[in-house]
């Protein structure tokens, strides 16, 4: 055979790989979803209760360096985006990382990611449906309903907004990051005047003193900062739901990108531009786990009603997550059950081409939410937090593989990189996968909940192995196209 003919054949051969297989879960959907919706489910999946609420205890254990920890772990959180980003350019889908898992690790890939993301969702659910109820106890005409009510009540609000279509989704996201975003503008404004006037903040004078005379930037050494790495990640957690929502999207080719950039520039801003402004206005003594670190500031400057505005946001910010949730499980879950891995009722959709039959699962195992708030209220936001960063951890973890084995069949010249890219692969995601699963290892050392949490993971993997074996024998590639050699 001649030269020419070989390199033709070989091109041909190129061409035929290049075609991105199609995941029949992206069928159904419409594309409601507008820019100014994506850009802000970016801004809301990056901003939330662990800013919000979690920086005070964080601060008061870590000192000013827990900036360094939020800009550490920001990093890669965009490393990751950004990889998922490069994915949705090549090929969106509402599956996002689901259908991705499946073309590059097959379907049992493609099983454990789904399935993963469900128990990070599922539990965070339970977490947000949990503070929802203890923020409205915050005021006291909400006192005297039990507070198992409080998180069903929120749950069934959420629940309507996610079945009605996915536009209400998207500008019930829309607004929840606008209030969210005003108010860490507000007081980032508010801490700005006090440092440039001096003004005096519970006895203290704002600046530099504040970290030099108090310990420094790491009072109480590395470790501590070390050991809030772990629930820093969980902070990021539903930044990749900007992969999800892009498959709603007309025109994910410009909306993607221009998403995904702006996060490393709103993790700088609002995150550590938030936590330096906080160090240099307070001792990181001052600050404690059970107040916004922002309140705490506030209050101490003779703020009226400091304490109920930023409760309400608290309260928005966790309304926002739970509603994310929802969202994105009732897609992966619809992307799953057209391969067969998830049962057939979550691959139903509504007229509103919502697909409700994952919604209303991932719903069902936040109603045993309820039910844990009622059994044990005091300890039930602890316990499914911990178990939720599992899920999300795997996931971005899977999300990082995925990108590698895109990349290598790129230089294979079996696909074609978009222009959006990760840059130096893959020693990008190498170090990404291995910073995830240090912060992981890093929860032994919480004795009293983060060691009984890694103590689930063999517990995890023995339910995924069996429920694999339950559901191999239906399960195809491709969406339910042909069948599986890896469910063989």
């Amino acid at each position: 055979m001649s030269k020419d003919a070989v390199d033709s054949a070989q091109a041909a051969a190129r061409t035929g790989a290049a075609q991105t297989p199609s995941d029949a879960g992206d069928a159904g959907y419409s594309k409601d979803l507008k820019a100014r919706h994506v850009n802000m489910i970016a801004i809301g999946g990056a901003i939330g209760t662990g800013l919000f609420l979690g920086a005070g205890g964080r601060l008061h254990n870590a000192g000013p360096a827990l900036a360094l920890a939020y800009l550490v772990c920001g990093i890669f959180a965009f490393f990751v985006v950004r990889a998922l980003g490069e994915l949705v350019l090549y090929r969106p889908s509402s599956g996002s990382f689901v259908s991705y898992a499946r073309e590059f690790l097959g379907e049992k890939g493609a099983y454990v990611a789904g399935w993963m993301y469900f128990l990070n969702w599922s539990t965070t659910g339970i977490a947000d449906i949990t503070a929802i109820a203890l923020y409205t106890h915050y005021w006291s005409f909400f006192t005297p309903i039990p507070q198992w009510v409080l998180a069903l009540i929120a749950l069934a609000v959420v629940l309507t907004v996610n079945l009605i279509s996915v536009k209400i989704f998207g500008e019930m996201e829309f607004w929840f990051a606008i209030i969210k975003v005003a108010t860490l503008v507000g007081f980032m404004f508010i801490g700005i005047f006090l440092l440039a006037t001096q003004h005096h903040v519970d006895g203290h004078t704002p600046g530099l003193s504040m970290i030099s005379d108090h310990g420094g930037i790491f009072p109480h050494g590395m470790m501590p900062v070390v050991l809030v790495m772990q629930g820093v990640i969980f902070a990021y957690a539903a930044l990749e739901l900007v992969g999800v929502a892009a498959g709603e999207t007309e025109q994910p080719e410009k909306v993607v990108p221009r998403a995904v950039n702006s996060i490393m520039w709103r993790v700088g801003l609002f995150y550590v531009g938030s936590v330096v402004l906080l160090a240099l206005l307070l001792p990181g003594s001052v600050y404690s786990a059970d107040q916004s670190p922002f309140v705490t500031v506030l209050s101490k400057i003779g703020v009226p009603a400091a304490g109920d505005v930023m409760n309400l946001v608290v309260l928005t910010a966790a309304m926002s997550s739970l509603n994310s949730g929802l969202y994105s499980t009732g897609r992966i879950l619809r992307s799953m059950a057209m391969a067969g891995s998830a049962p057939k009722f979550t691959r139903v959709m509504s007229r509103s081409q919502v697909p409700y039959g994952g919604i209303l699962l991932t719903c069902g195992i936040c109603v045993l939410g309820v039910g844990l708030n009622y059994l044990v209220p005091s300890q039930a936001f602890e316990i499914v937090l911990n178990v939720a960063s599992l899920g999300i951890i795997s996931t971005w973890v899977i999300i990082m593989i995925c990108h590698v084995i895109f990349v290598r069949r790129a230089r294979a010249g079996l696909v074609t990189r978009p222009h959006f890219q990760l840059k130096f692969s893959p020693v990008t995601e190498i170090a990404t996968v291995v910073f995830l699963l240090v912060c992981l290892g890093m929860m032994w050392d919480d004795h009293e909940v983060g060691r009984k949490t890694l103590l689930l993971i063999p517990v995890i993997a023995v339910m995924l192995v069996a429920g694999w074996f339950g559901v191999r024998r239906r399960v195809n590639v491709g969406g339910g196209e042909e069948p599986s050699t890896a469910a063989r």
